[in-house]
């Protein structure tokens, strides 16, 4: 599945995590699930030469699997 760089938006945390706590707000990259897996229910991402698969499940839920 070849496609164009997914670009994230960036927004403030409204509930910052505890590295945020010490050091202030912190900044999350939020990217909506149907950018990576457009029309279909499962996608494949590459993390340092390895493939994983994002699917929805029948469920509505999402599982990440390598």
């Amino acid at each position: 599945m070849m496609s164009a760089p997914i670009q994230p938006s960036y927004r403030a945390s409204s509930t910052p995590h505890s590295d945020a706590a010490k050091d202030g707000p912190e900044t999350i990259p939020t990217v909506e699930v149907g950018s990576i897996i457009g029309t279909g229910r499962e996608a494949v991402i590459v993390h340092k030469g390895e493939r994983y698969r994002l699917r929805i499940t029948a469920n509505d839920k999402l599982i990440l699997t390598k």
